[in-house]
């Protein structure tokens, strides 16, 4: 029976995995904490770890799993950024990832997020709560006729566009690999970055964190921007600099900002700092804006997305470390 190491656990995790088909004949070791180099020698005994976003797998970690006799780390997610795939693959340790689990989850919570910054809704469920009845200071504007940017149009991208395009706005998209049939179907207008970045009311990002996405909005492009224009990234934080992106909110240059992402979230989000305070200042800068509003990396939170995370991690633990896997396929 294969024994994996489970770590950085929150309730919904134990629970999900646990209720996936064929969870039963895996023995599970879970742990509330992160696997770094230094909670490496906890999975001491194991065939393979399962790992989240803010696990760091790198050369120094997968070096202790691999002197362990761990030949499988399964990421039950779709990022892979955490993970030193050139020193996995020299240690002959196999690396998998979820790589679609609900698309609509993410897409939805972005227009989620825009709809409660745009129109208030976070602000005013605090007032009459408090039996403050007053609609001062809540007027936002409709969604219809606005021109939204879609920066990615892989599968959560498109679903965003989509559902853009079904509150009536305008679409405008860029990618590197157009998908021109798809915006020929849905009446989405592919443009050069700089003509989204111009052009949209609505800026929402749908990207991969790579050496070239790596703050993908920075000083340059946030200034080209539409003024007034609403943010929205439930991407990856890293594609956002975010000492650039305070300045251009100081500077009133921005509408809104709303973020399921942070640049550096490891460490900060999935806990509870309520009763110790924030000691990232410029993430508690971002949060004393009125026009900012930050969920802590939650877009993938619904039963349906978990249900097939744990189907499809439980599906590469029992595959074990293949022979493809250890030259290096899996992640393909």
């Amino acid at each position: 029976m294969t024994t994996v190491s489970f770590y950085d656990t929150k309730p919904y995790d134990r629970e999900y995995i646990l209720a996936a088909a064929g969870a039963e004949q895996i023995t599970w070791r879970f742990h509330e904490f992160r696997l770094t180099a230094e909670t490496a020698a906890t999975a001491a005994g194991s065939d393979a770890v399962c790992v989240f976003v803010n696990d760091k797998l790198d050369r120094d970690c997968l070096h202790q799993l691999a002197a362990a006799g761990v030949r499988h780390a399964a990421l039950r997610c779709a990022g892979f950024n955490q993970v030193d795939l050139a020193s996995a693959k020299e240690l002959g340790i196999a690396v998998t990832r979820v790589p679609a689990y609900s698309p609509h989850a993410v897409a939805e919570h972005s227009v989620a997020l825009l709809l409660t910054l745009n129109r208030k809704i976070h602000r005013a469920h605090n007032r009459v709560r408090e039996f403050n009845f007053s609609l001062a200071g809540l007027v936002g504007f409709d969604l219809h006729g606005k021109t939204v940017g879609i920066i990615g149009t892989g599968k959560i991208g498109r679903c965003t566009a989509q559902i853009f395009r079904g509150f009536g706005c305008q679409v405008l998209a860029h990618d590197p690999f157009p998908n021109e049939s798809w915006a020929a179907d849905h009446d989405v207008r592919y443009a050069a970055f700089d003509d989204v970045l111009a052009q949209s009311d609505i800026l929402s990002l749908h990207l991969p964190l790579t050496k070239d996405t790596h703050h993908l909005l920075n000083e340059r492009t946030l200034a080209q921007m539409k003024p007034g224009a609403y943010l929205v990234n439930t991407s990856r934080g890293k594609l956002v600099n975010t000492t650039a992106l305070i300045e251009t909110l100081k500077a009133g240059r921005l509408g809104g900002v709303a973020l399921d992402v942070y640049e550096e979230e490891e460490g900060i989000f999935f806990e509870d700092h309520s009763d110790r305070g924030l000691l990232d200042d410029e993430l508690s800068r971002l949060l004393s804006f009125p026009n900012v509003l930050v969920t802590s990396h939650q877009a993938f939170l619904t039963q349906e997305a978990l249900d097939e995370i744990a189907r499809v991690t439980v599906v590469n633990l029992h595959a074990g470390p293949s022979k493809e896997w250890l030259e290096g396929t899996a992640l393909a």
